[in-house]
Formats: C-alpha cells, sequence, structure tokens
C-alpha cells in the first residue's frame, strides 16, 4: 500500500476501464471528485455501484462519454441518468453480484473503496459497507482506497488487508448520514397491521423509509427478535436499546445482528463502531436463500411501487421509467418463503399521488417490471389491512386485494376484476 494524493490515484486510470464504487454511506467522495477533475482525458470509463449517496458528481450531464453509470441498484441521484440513457441499470438479484464479478460476467479493472485505517494487524474494515466489496476487491486489478479514521470499525467479514490495497489517500470524513423519515398516521397504520404479523423469536429483515420506521416503532414490546437483514438502520438501534432484539433465538449467527450495509445517523454509526453484536457479512451470505430460510420464524417485510390483482409485484419501475432496482426483494421473499414458520411481507400505501391513483391496480403500468411474481408473493399489507395470496387463487386474490385498497378505488377494481374474468 502507497499513500498518495487523491490525484496521484487516479492519474493512472485509462479510458475504457470499469470501475466498482464502494456505496450507500461509504461512498468514496474524494475519489469520485479527483476522478471527474480528470474528465476531459477521459472516454467510456465505466462506473459501476449500487445506491451511492452524495452528489454524484459523474451523472452529471456534462459528463456524458466521459463516465458511463452501470447502476446494480438506482438511487436518487442516478435516476435522471437513467431516464435521459446517460447510464444504464442492470437487473439483478443482489445476492448474485460477488458472482458476477467473480466470474467476470461484469468485469473490474478498479475498485474505489472507503476503509478504516490499518490496525496493529494490517486490516482495514470496510465500515458501512460491505455489500459486494469485498468480492469486487478480489475481482479488481487495482485496489485505490479512502484511508478514513471518522468510519466506524465494523467487525464480522468486513476486513481487507493493507497488502490488498496498491494505493491510499489519507481522509478524515465521516460517512453519509441519512435522517430518519417522519412517520404519519397512515404508516402507524400499516405498521401496527405488520407487527401483528411478526411473532416473539422471529428474525426481521427490514429496509429504510417511514413504513419500516413505523413498524419498528410497533415492535419494541416483542420478545427475542433476531435481525438478519441486508440493510441495517436506525431503527435497529432502537429496538437493541429497547430490549425487542436480543438474537437468543436464532438458529444460526445467535446473539448477532447480521447485516451487509447501513444507512443512518451518527447514532448508528456510533452504535456499530467495535461493537461484537454486529457482525457485517456479503450479500452472498445475507441475502442467500439457503442461509435465510434457516431461521424458523424469518419475517420479511418489503415493500413495492404497485400491485396488480393477480399478485405481481412491481418495486424497481414506474411503467417504463426505472426507480430503484431488484435489490434483496427476492432473496428474503422466497428464503421468507421457505423458512419452517416463515413469512415475507410486502408492506405499501394503498395510493400515490397524493390519493390520485391506487397502488393496487388490475394490471401493471405498461413497461412495469416483476420484481416478485404472483408465484412468489405471501402478504400484502396495507394502511387498510393484511390479504394473504400465498395458496389462493385468481378470484381469492383480486378479493382480497379490493379489500385492502382505498375505498376510493374498491369499485372501479372490482369492475375491473370482473371484466377480465378475475371474478365470476
Amino acid at each position: 500500500m502507497r499513500i498518495v494524493s487523491a490525484a496521484e490515484a487516479v492519474a493512472g486510470i485509462r479510458s475504457g476501464q470499469s470501475i466498482w464504487v464502494h456505496g450507500a454511506s461509504a461512498t468514496p467522495e474524494r475519489l469520485l471528485a479527483a476522478l471527474v477533475e480528470r474528465a476531459p482525458e477521459l472516454s467510456d470509463v465505466k462506473l459501476v455501484h449500487l445506491h451511492i449517496e452524495g452528489p454524484g458528481p459523474h451523472l452529471a450531464p456534462e459528463m456524458a462519454g466521459h463516465f458511463r453509470h452501470l447502476a446494480m441498484f438506482i438511487g436518487p441521484n442516478a435516476r435522471r441518468a437513467i431516464a435521459e440513457g446517460r447510464a444504464e441499470y442492470v437487473p439483478a438479484f443482489l445476492s448474485d453480484l460477488p458472482r458476477l464479478f467473480r466470474r467476470r460476467i461484469v468485469p473490474l479493472d478498479i475498485a474505489f473503496i472507503n476503509v478504516t485505517p490499518p490496525d496493529a494487524h494490517g486490516f482495514c474494515s470496510l465500515g458501512t459497507s460491505i455489500d459486494a466489496t469485498l468480492a469486487a476487491v478480489e475481482a479488481a486489478d487495482l485496489v485505490i482506497a479512502q484511508l478514513n479514521p471518522a468510519l466506524p470499525r465494523t467487525l464480522g467479514d468486513a476486513f481487507v488487508h493493507r497488502d490488498a490495497i496498491d494505493l491510499a489517500v489519507e481522509v478524515d470524513e465521516p460517512p453519509h448520514e441519512h435522517r430518519p423519515p417522519e412517520i404519519g398516521d397512515l404508516e402507524r397504520r400499516i405498521g401496527a397491521h405488520v407487527a401483528e404479523l411478526v411473532p416473539d423469536g422471529a428474525v426481521i429483515q427490514m429496509g429504510i423509509g417511514a413504513i419500516p420506521a413505523a413498524v419498528g416503532g410497533m415492535l419494541t414490546g416483542k420478545r427475542d427478535l433476531g435481525v438478519h437483514t441486508e440493510m441495517f438502520t436506525d431503527v435497529m438501534v432502537d429496538l437493541v436499546e429497547a430490549g425487542a432484539v436480543t438474537g437468543a433465538r436464532k438458529e444460526i449467527n445467535r446473539g448477532k445482528v447480521v447485516s451487509a450495509f447501513m444507512m443512518g445517523t451518527r447514532r448508528l454509526y456510533d452504535f456499530v463502531h467495535d461493537n461484537p453484536m454486529v457482525e457485517m457479512r456479503p450479500v452472498d451470505y445475507t441475502n442467500d436463500t439457503a442461509v435465510i430460510r434457516r431461521f424458523r420464524r424469518m419475517t420479511a417485510i418489503n415493500s413495492a411501487i404497485e400491485i396488480d390483482l393477480t399478485g405481481q409485484v412491481c418495486a424497481d419501475s414506474i411503467g417504463s421509467r426505472f426507480y430503484s432496482g431488484i435489490g434483496g426483494q427476492m432473496d428474503f421473499v422466497r428464503g421468507a418463503a421457505l423458512a419452517e414458520e416463515g413469512r415475507a411481507i410486502i408492506a405499501l400505501p394503498s395510493t400515490a399521488l397524493d390519493g390520485r391513483e391506487s397502488r393496487i391496480v388490475p394490471f401493471l403500468h405498461e413497461g412495469a417490471g416483476v420484481v416478485t411474481t404472483r408465484g412468489h408473493v405471501q402478504t400484502v399489507v396495507t394502511e387498510w389491512g393484511v390479504a394473504e395470496l400465498h395458496g389462493r387463487s385468481i378470484a381469492e386474490r383480486a378479493r382480497a386485494l379490493i379489500a385492502i385498497a382505498h375505498p376510493d378505488f374498491r369499485e372501479r377494481l372490482t369492475a375491473a376484476a370482473r371484466s377480465s374474468h378475475f371474478l365470476p
């Protein structure tokens, strides 16, 4: 490992090369900024990453031709570039990403990473995001790191040895923070319905946003919950401190909170720093259905953009406009469904656009992608109640979903279901 300036670190990057960018709250801002400074000299440099925080300077319109973003998951700062054709979306299960790199289906020349300085044994922690970054480090020919003492030192399968790092830039930049969302009455109603479905001793997976935050607030009275999730947020800290999460009944990784990456506030990052209760693992472990199904009461809680009356779940696009990504939804939906007493929950508000449009629809909008198929879907929750779809006929599904749609749309949905012969 050689310590250099940021400009020196990126000086050898050539046109046409592919670079993995460490994601979420661990986004290596200094390296990205230095690379963008070189934009006039470069063309068709591919930047491969999941959601990243920060401005994403390589995604600016004037960077077209210099950089090409390959989005494994589309964050807010990448949506415009995707919509305008200046970036590309790669639909893939989160659990598959390490394999894509190791098999060079998605080849990587360079990895940009953000790590803690080496400890006494030479190991640097990847901090807040393990996800597919360990595999990227293994697959890349050149590894360039930010050595960042402001990152929390997380434990588990979170370490890169200094000998694996070629060039390093010393920075002192705390990870990006994500403030807890405001929770309204609608989210509380959804949270209450979901919480009723979570038994004591369940192992939970949740994402980020108002609905997961509301669900977490309703789970504080549960006993011996465990956590096995791709994303770790402040909500999980709340549940640990409330005594609801102990991990005491987990079949594997007992007593551990297992996650692949985290997004939250300084409180979350302080909580995970050198905390042996928190075990960070790559996504080919956290999202492996063979691992997930081992938890007897695995409860996966995910969301959706819309769901049709047959149970098809769209979670990555609004019509033909790509919005987010496949992510880990199907990994956890299937893993939870295979668990002995598992449950896969899709929780969403019943309407969008300030109530003008139903999110339960007769048919998915043109161009919408199916992330969870009608064969995989189990339980759907809105603020109006719970629909159990697993093992149900199309007619039974349509009736159940109409019953939890917003009352303003139920008559229209019923008429559409009859005209399509979903209902007699």
